[in-house]
């Protein structure tokens, strides 16, 4: 399947009002056809492409405006990192949501991802359920990381922190209430875990995640996770859960 460079491609339908739009990134033909029949056989989701490289999912990006990219990470010529940087930054293809799929689980590479602006991150042997829940809490607007690899994540960042380099975001203005949403968000707990761990309701939980958004400029969940790293809260030792 070919795009047409610089067309602007169909527009998005907006969420809950047609199927969840598709689009599978991958350079292996098979893992492609198996993720696309499993979309296809999935009522409420539809595959409108394959790509087998990281340019191809750009351009097919562009042109077809899924709401979600499966998009594998080791891809010859363009990789999953840059493909995942150059959609998510473009104007045209800044509403599209990233899911990387792979078969490693190396710390560099989640890190490398959740900084090109993906929305979440699971790896390949991930069950075919959990996967499709993966696509529709993406597809919504939320951020998904697989709670071990985001557990091995802070334990790798806040063993191995990177000398020299000063955060890019500070923690001014944030809350300790919000401090501590933001750890907890950190270690993977759900909205749900949040708020049986903070003795708050949902809609309390959603609020505070709503605040640290705006106060942090982050796009997304998996952005505020970013933060935590790069502000060194996520080597805060805490009461677990």
């Amino acid at each position: 399947m070919t795009a047409q460079p610089g067309s602007a491609g169909p527009p998005r339908t907006p969420a809950g009002q047609g199927p969840t739009r598709v689009l599978v990134a991958d350079d292996q033909a098979m893992v492609r056809g198996s993720f696309r029949m499993l979309v296809d056989h999935t009522p409420g989701m539809t595959a409108v492409g394959e790509a087998a490289d990281g340019s191809e999912a750009v351009e097919l990006a562009r042109h077809e405006q899924p709401d979600v990219v499966l998009m594998d990470i080791r891809m010859p010529g363009l990789d999953g990192i840059e493909a995942t940087r150059r959609i998510c930054a473009e104007p045209a293809t800044s509403g599209v949501h990233v899911l990387i799929l792979t078969t490693f689980d190396l710390d560099e590479y989640v890190y490398a991802a959740l900084r090109a602006g993906a929305a979440g991150f699971l790896l390949k042997d991930t069950p075919p359920s959990e996967v499709l829940k993966a696509i529709t809490v993406i597809a919504a607007g939320d951020s998904l990381l697989a709670p071990s690899v985001t557990r091995r994540l802070i334990a790798e960042f806040t063993r191995r922190p990177e000398p020299g380099r000063p955060p890019a975001r500070t923690l001014d203005g944030v809350t300790d209430r919000e401090l501590e949403v933001l750890s907890l968000i950190a270690r993977g707990l759900s909205n749900t875990e949040l708020a049986e761990h903070l003795h708050l309701s949902l809609a309390t939980v959603k609020t505070h995640i709503g605040r640290l958004l705006a106060k942090l400029r982050a796009r997304d969940r998996a952005q505020l996770v970013i933060v935590a790293y790069e502000t060194g809260l996520a080597g805060v030792d805490r009461p677990g859960p």
